[in-house]
């Protein structure tokens, strides 16, 4: 028998048939932003950085998805990280690779002993996104998940959301975390890809989105996106 192994495999007729079968109602849904913070998000200063070129992509594609949140009353919810200094580099394998001097991202050096201290640059949100005093803050997250020691589940059922638009970074780490969360819980997620990068390297944004795409939820252009919350609007889904 040949082996696969590594081979990528054509799902695109279950991709084409599961996003014909999304329907969507804006009245129960929210976007959260998962990390969009200077510390990954801001070149400059990036203690984990993505690259350049993927920062300006997404926080324009995360601005553009929230001005279409906000032209039908969608939630918004930004989602956040800081690590104060005892859980700042120490999980085992965070420890080893500090020790081995190795970068986290591989197209330029992190420093990953500084990332978002609590006060710190790294820790602020980009200063570009279209934050609103209207938006829930929430700054409890610790890990991957976004799910994992904050009160998000609770607001969410308290808005009534089934389906959550998540954008942000990174894909393979927080954002895939948070939508194994959120099937976890229940709720349909859609990632737009416009809205995410990695700066893990561009194969594993790939794989993240493959792994959500063919088991956990769906990824859709913000072009499809607004395409389905439209016809959602125009069949009188918004209405209030």
């Amino acid at each position: 028998m040949e082996n696969d192994t590594g081979r990528m495999i054509d799902r695109s007729d279950l991709t084409k048939e599961m996003n014909e079968a999304l329907h969507l109602d804006p009245r129960k849904s929210a976007v959260v932003t998962i990390d969009c913070q200077r510390g990954n998000l801001e070149p400059d200063i990036a203690s984990l950085p993505v690259p350049d070129s993927e920062c300006e992509r997404v926080i324009a594609g995360t601005n553009r998805l929230l001005f279409l949140a906000r032209n039908l009353e969608i939630s918004i919810i930004h989602v956040y990280t800081v690590y104060e200094e005892p859980l700042l580099g120490k999980h085992p394998f965070e420890v080893a690779m500090l020790e081995a001097r190795q970068s986290f991202t591989p197209h330029r050096q992190s420093d990953f002993a500084r990332h978002k201290s609590p006060g710190s640059p790294e820790g602020e949100l980009i200063a570009d996104l279209d934050v609103r005093p209207s938006d829930y803050l929430i700054d409890s997250k610790r890990t991957f998940d976004m799910f994992y020691g904050t009160q998000l589940e609770s607001l969410l059922r308290g808005l009534g959301s089934e389906t959550l638009f998540i954008a942000g970074c990174n894909t393979n780490t927080c954002v895939l975390a948070s939508v194994f969360g959120a099937y976890c819980r229940g709720y349909r997620t859609v990632v737009p890809v416009d809205c995410v990068a990695s700066a893990y390297g561009e194969d594993l944004h790939q794989f993240a989105l493959a792994n959500i795409q063919r088991r956990l939820g769906w990824v859709l252009t913000l072009d499809e996106l607004e395409e389905k919350l439209g016809a959602s609007a125009g069949a009188g889904g918004a209405a209030r």
